[in-house]
């Protein structure tokens, strides 16, 4: 018995060592620039967290993520893609805060006539207000990151809520409309999350290609970034990209030039809704 578990054991050593990759890509979320202390946990019977994360295609195929999450996204009025039948991607860019980035950005986005949506949580409204008003002049869409960039699905129901709300309201007193696009802090929401976004007229928007670029003291340079993006092109892609980063500001540019190179276009936020 014991010179049976001794040739077992490394057999199943080998096998964790090669599945542990496998997992860790496919349940890669993306993770909090932003980070702050959750209060109040939710009360609500669905204490279930979905992590948004994906398993990349290869070759222009189509992303996979974990079925269960998908089916609650998709349930719930929630998207990822756009239509996979057509060669046409969307940008989308996360503003927790600012950092010298975006009118860069901005400035490549008019040069070549590409609209956007960008992500802002509370912080990012106080304190950028000519430059959100470039983005809708420009004919961007400014979507909702909520308040205080809290982890939803760990809040009760009336606190999910004025998370969205709260930003919501703010948004529609200095520039008079109201925003429709939602995208859950780190990528975390349940079925609550979704009701709630629903029952507010937000289409939750997820994505198809992420990689860890927000960490601004961990820069790789443009080309490193570009890599990272037009490896990754495929139809109906959602791409999010952290404005905080100076590779994705310099490299954005030769990105959409790439892409249509390749014979993408880059569909209007409007096309989402």
């Amino acid at each position: 018995m014991r010179s049976k578990l001794y040739i077992a054991m490394p057999v199943l050593l080998l096998m964790a060592l090669l599945t542990y990759p496998v997992l860790q890509i496919f349940y890669e979320a993306e993770e909090n620039p932003y980070s702050v202390e959750i209060v109040e946990t939710s009360t609500n019977s669905d204490k279930s967290i979905c992590r948004w994360g994906l398993c990349r295609g290869k070759n222009g195929s189509i992303p996979e993520a974990a079925q269960d999450d998908t089916e609650i996204l998709l349930s719930g009025g929630g998207l990822y893609l756009g239509d996979v039948n057509e060669n046409k991607m969307y940008l989308t860019f996360d503003e927790g805060y600012e950092n010298g980035y975006t009118e860069a950005i901005l400035d490549t986005l008019k040069q070549e006539n590409v609209k956007a949506i960008f992500f802002i949580t509370g912080d990012y409204f106080d304190k950028n207000d000519a430059i959100i008003r470039r983005m809708l002049e420009e004919g961007h869409e400014v979507g909702n990151h909520t308040m205080r960039h809290y982890s939803l699905p760990e809040l009760n129901y009336e606190k999910c809520e004025n998370e969205i709300l709260e930003l919501d309201r703010l948004f529609y007193n200095k520039f008079g409309r109201h925003m429709r696009f939602l995208r859950p802090p780190k990528g975390e929401y349940n079925s609550q999350v979704l009701e709630i976004a629903n029952s507010l007229n937000y289409k939750c928007i997820m994505w198809s290609f992420a990689y860890k670029d927000w960490l601004t003291d961990e820069q790789k340079g443009a080309d490193y970034a570009f890599q990272s993006v037009t490896e990754n092109f495929h139809n109906g892609a959602v791409l999010l990209l952290h404005a905080v980063s100076k590779d994705n500001a310099d490299a954005l540019a030769s990105i959409i030039q790439e892409a249509r190179r390749q014979g993408y276009e880059f569909g209007d936020p409007e096309d989402l809704a």
